[in-house]
């Protein structure tokens, strides 16, 4: 990487999410902002800071035909791209509030959150967007406008739609300096981002400008971002890890944000792009480790050895620095540069949030040398309350706080949290805000930790814990992991509350499972075998294998099997890829009756 530049904007300087825009451009206006690959020209395409300030001037004067006031609402359903960021900052800009909308959530939850929220102008994508939202246009009469970022004549039902070109056709020449900045104080209302609801309707959770710019601030505190860096951005930015540290931390730095073509396409980009900081979830990291897993398993036992004695020696070289002087060179050569090769060969920070990281994962991936560091927070702390640091890094953990957040446990182990981070409050929902944050100002996460030496360890799910019919108690979360480390299940869930004993639903992976049902010599394009208690039992002890370490009545006793996966598009999961239980437990109803009814 070219020379270390730090060029942090303080958020005293910036006061908004928009001065911190403007802040940017008046610093590093030539400098590159945004990359992204242009379908045209079939090329990765630069945006500079000067470039992205015309764009947003170009789409303040386009709002500000509609008649708008400060402080109404404007959603935004469109992949990432530079799309979603010229018009997130021109709305900011004008003193509207952002609410960000999950391209691939269901139509259902998007009528409720254009409703909830009162949403004026709706900006999307294009064809795919409109298809989804056809079956409820009849609810969708308080927006005054939906702008589609691509043409979309045929869908003249939808009588407030403009392509943006229509958009705008009447706006004259405009450049970068008649950007627009209403007056905010930064603890006015900026954005409010629904929850994913595993559980009942989502919540509206409200974050100001300061909120989110602290945020940033004390994140790039623990992990140093410079302006030469460039991050990759795959994750969807309406997801409030991405939107923090995958597009405002580059904005605060003055680094260059490239948006990925898609996570399918994300071993190509990464070659392309050779990024120097990732953010993800834990679920992108697991996909890698199995891709890497099954293209060992086809090779000879003496590399699949010195594969996983290159893991083995990295790892005991991050937990004993300098060990291994001799044999690491060799390995290093051999194994682990050239899988760090296929992440682009330049990464130095990879950042993982949302959801646990299995040891397993974390293991293999800082075993070969990737500087992978686990972090933890909400949506209702703007995310970040806590992640790990470059002079200590405990996989283990979600690391310390950050500087300006404090963090204590409560009654029954409950990690609580207070600081500038902790949102405003839910939308329209007092009861809800009043059950999160007690009258002291102390958030209650939900989730069971234990703080040692200042590093937080997440320990549990306080209301995801399974308590069987004799009382033991069961963190599903755990077990899963655990399972999900066998690559013939794809997606799991662990269930029992208040029966007898563990159950379990499981996806199967299709590859590994033709390659079981070979082995078995029975159809693998047959879904009734799944139902053979043949194949049952062989899942059972899988099963049984992997959560071993496991307390004797925390065993799984029953298991259905499916080749159909659970998706945001069947309602079974969130966009953010976690399980909605009770959805689930619908579902297969029958199958859960079943397992209790037969013992």
């Amino acid at each position: 990487m070219e020379p270390k530049t730090l060029d942090k904007i303080k958020p005293e300087s910036a006061i908004t999410l928009h001065g911190l825009f403007k802040e940017r451009v008046k610093r590093s206006g030539d400098k590159i902002a945004y990359r992204y690959f242009d379908k045209e020209s079939s090329k990765w395409t630069n945006i500079s800071w000067n470039e992205a300030a015309t764009r947003v001037a170009k789409m303040q004067a386009a709002i500000a035909k509609e008649g708008l006031e400060t402080g109404d609402r404007v959603a935004i359903m469109a992949p990432n791209g530079p799309n979603w960021v010229h018009f997130e900052q021109a709305a900011s800009g004008l003193g509207l509030v952002v609410v960000p909308l999950y391209t691939n959530d269901r139509a259902d939850n998007i009528a409720y959150v254009l409703q909830d929220s009162g949403t004026k102008i709706l900006f999307i994508e294009g064809h795919e967007q409109l298809q989804a939202l056809e079956e409820i246009s009849s609810q969708m009469d308080g927006l005054v406008r939906i702008v589609s970022a691509q043409p979309c004549k045929k869908y003249h039902h939808f009588s407030r739609l403009q392509s943006m070109e229509e958009w705008f056709e009447d706006i004259p020449e405009i450049d970068g300096s008649q950007l627009q900045c209403v007056e905010c104080k930064p603890n006015d209302l900026a954005t409010i981002v629904y929850t994913s609801g595993t559980t009942g309707r989502p919540k509206g959770v409200m974050l100001s400008h300061d909120n989110i710019l602290q945020n940033v601030q004390y994140g790039t505190n623990s992990l140093p971002i410079y302006a030469e860096d460039i991050f990759l951005s795959f994750l969807p930015l309406s997801h409030s890890l991405e939107r923090m540290a995958g597009y405002y931390i580059p904005m605060l730095t003055g680094a260059t944000m490239a948006f990925a073509r898609s996570v399918q396409d994300l071993g190509e980009d990464l070659l392309s792009i050779k990024p120097t900081v990732l953010v993800s979830v834990p679920r992108i990291y697991e996909r890698v480790q199995r891709k890497i897993f099954d293209q060992l398993e086809l090779k000879p036992q003496f590399a699949q050895k010195l594969f996983h004695k290159a893991v083995e020696t990295g790892w005991q070289r991050f937990l004993k620095p300098g060990s291994s002087p001799l044999l690491w060179p060799i390995l290093n050569a051999l194994v682990a540069k050239k899988v760090m090769a296929k992440l682009g060969g330049r990464l130095r920070i990879a950042i993982c949030g949302g959801a646990p990281l299995s040891p397993s994962v974390a293991k293999t991936f800082m075993g070969l040398g990737l500087n992978l560091y686990q972090g933890y927070g909400l949506t209702e702390t703007s995310p970040v309350i806590s992640v790990n640091q470059t002079n200590k890094n405990d996989p283990a953990s979600v690391g310390p706080a950050l500087d300006n957040v404090e963090v204590k446990i409560g009654d029954n182990d409950e990690l609580l949290t207070r600081g500038p981070c902790v949102m405003l409050g839910y939308w329209h929902n007092q009861k809800a805000t009043e059950e999160m944050i007690d009258k002291e100002g102390w958030l209650h996460t939900g989730d069971k930790a234990r703080i040692e030496n200042d590093y937080i360890y997440i320990t549990g799910r306080i209301k995801e814990i399974l308590v069987l019919s004799n009382g033991e108690k069961v963190p599903p979360s755990d077990m899963e992991m655990a399972i999900a480390m066998d690559p013939l299940f794809e997606q799991i869930m662990v269930l029992g509350e208040g029966r007898s004993c563990l159950s379990a639903l499981a996806v199967l992976n299709i590859e590994q499972w033709r390659k079981l049902a070979d082995s078995l010599s029975v159809p693998s394009d047959d879904p009734s075998v799944l139902k053979d208690k043949k194949i049952l039992d062989v899942a059972l002890e899988r099963i049984s294998q992997q959560i071993k370490s496991f307390p004797g009545y925390a065993q799984v006793k029953n298991v259905a099997l499916s080749l159909d996966p659970w998706t945001v598009e069947n309602g079974l999961i969130t966009p953010t890829l976690k399980l909605k239980r009770n959805r689930i437990l619908e579902h297969f109803k029958q199958e859960v009756d079943k397992f209790y009814m037969e013992r």
